[in-house]
């Protein structure tokens, strides 16, 4: 049966509209329960949230589902995404289960689960739990002492706490002022701890969550304006985390924007050095800039290519053997400390580099130049394969052919949309201009939408 309930990262949508109801929240808690539930001992799911308004309505309807099947549930609360990850797994729970939108509006809300390592849960397995949501479910049978209990853990902030801080050796970290933007958002009453408590001075945004200003003009997705902050504080840098603290974009002590790209060549040449990558390999989706890809390689590493997505990045990670990956848009999963990505871990490991090197971050920066990039979306009648149009396939490589290695050309279908989405990265912006317009042209006269 094809998905309807379930995305590229768990159930996403508008709240109080399908499928985000309370009605398939209740079904999404008993499919859960049943599907983790072991018989002859109480199962454990524990569930938290963000921010969000929604997140009562939300967490009401599942804990419900999830109580009726007989499972215990444990409330931890608003927590990053990555606190619950790990508090499912230091808990020895069955499953933990997130509502979070990440970093959409307030109006949306989500459902995104981790199996009892605090992993995300592979696609087989939300097929499962969304076929048997869909179906009939009967928990009659699921009476008196059966039903499950509700617990609530007081000290789920506290083992966080420690849990991050303990990612770079508790490594005193006075000296350093930090700018934190927090969104207003999972992490506003947790990462001020953890980064005082290790000794940094700690001046603070978007920490007062209202329920509706979760990523509104702040956060990860706007970076830029912490720039003012930390010029005016003469910080050392600016962290920026996004609603539900699962990746964060950092701001260097001139006002820069530092990507999630220029953190993981940062990350990984000081792991090579110290000879903490595993197979001297870094995993970064096909979006990344191919400045990344040489920087690395020039380093004598190697990158491993997936398609866009965190989940993706993992399932590489872990098939593999390697221990570390991400996003340029800020999802940094270092496996040595987390199962997921992590916006306050990743931090730490940026600021411990900081202080011992004793150089400043765009010191740090300067270790990956970036490669101009161009993007072109030209609207298709059709998505037909490229390699049933003989003129684009041979256009494409001829372009790639010019590149060579200084460069390359990344052509999809948008997922969403009828568009074709050119991409080309090379050292000369003009040329891969021309290169990508030709691209472009050809694609309009085989699929284009006539003007």
């Amino acid at each position: 049966m094809s998905r309807k309930l379930f995305g590229t990262d768990g159930i996403r949508g508008k709240a109080n509209i399908y499928p985000m109801t309370t009605d398939v929240a209740l079904r999404i808690g008993q499919a859960t329960g049943l599907i983790f539930k072991n018989e002859g001992k109480k199962s454990k799911i524990i569930l938290g949230k963000d921010t969000r308004l929604s997140g009562y309505m939300i967490e009401s309807a599942l804990a419900a589902g999830l109580l009726s099947t007989g499972v215990e549930v444990y409330f931890v609360g608003p927590m990053p995404t990555p606190a619950i990850a790990h508090i499912t797994k230091s808990f020895a729970a069955d499953a933990g289960i997130v509502i979070s939108a990440s970093h959409n509006p307030y109006e949306d809300n989500g459902i995104k689960f981790f199996d009892g390592e605090g992993f995300k849960l592979p696609d087989e397995l939300e097929e499962k739990i969304e076929q048997l949501a869909l179906s009939e479910i009967n928990t009659e049978k699921i009476v008196g002492d059966k039903i499950g209990k509700a617990h609530r853990i007081d000290d789920a902030r506290g083992r966080y706490i420690e849990f991050a801080k303990s990612s770079i050796g508790n490594l005193s970290l006075k000296g350093l002022k930090i700018v934190l933007d927090c969104a207003n958002g999972a992490a506003y009453h947790i990462t001020k701890h953890i980064l005082g408590e290790l000794g940094a001075e700690v001046v603070l945004k978007n920490v007062n969550p209202n329920g509706k200003n979760i990523n509104e003009h702040c956060g990860a997705l706007f970076p830029e304006l912490l720039k003012e902050d930390v010029l005016r504080e003469k910080a050392d840098l600016g962290i920026a985390l996004d609603g539900d603290a699962d990746r964060l974009i950092v701001i260097d002590e001139r006002g820069e924007v530092v990507d999630g790209d220029s953190l993981m060549a940062i990350s990984a040449l000081e792991m090579m050095k110290k000879g903490e990558l595993k197979q001297n390999t870094l995993v970064v989706t096909e979006y990344s800039n191919f400045g990344l890809v040489k920087t690395i390689e020039e380093a004598g590493g190697k990158v491993v290519l997936v398609k866009s997505g965190d989940r993706y990045v993992i399932e590489e990670m872990r098939r593999s053997g390697y221990n570390f990956g991400g996003e340029q848009s800020g999802h940094l999963i270092f496996l040595n400390c987390s199962t997921t990505g992590d916006g306050t871990i990743s931090a730490l490991q940026i600021l411990k580099i900081m202080k011992t090197t004793g150089k400043k971050l765009s010191e740090l920066c300067t270790i990956m130049k970036k490669y101009p990039q161009i993007l072109l979306n030209v609207e298709v009648k059709e998505k037909r394969k490229i390699e049933e149009m003989p003129e684009v396939e041979k256009k494409i490589k001829e372009i790639e052919h010019k590149l060579k290695n200084e460069g390359r050309a990344l052509i999809r279908y948008s997922g969403t949309q009828n568009m074709l989405r050119i991409m080309l990265e090379g050292k000369d912006e003009a040329q891969i201009k021309e290169y990508a317009q030709e691209i472009a042209e050809v694609v309009k006269s085989n699929i284009g939408v006539k003007r």
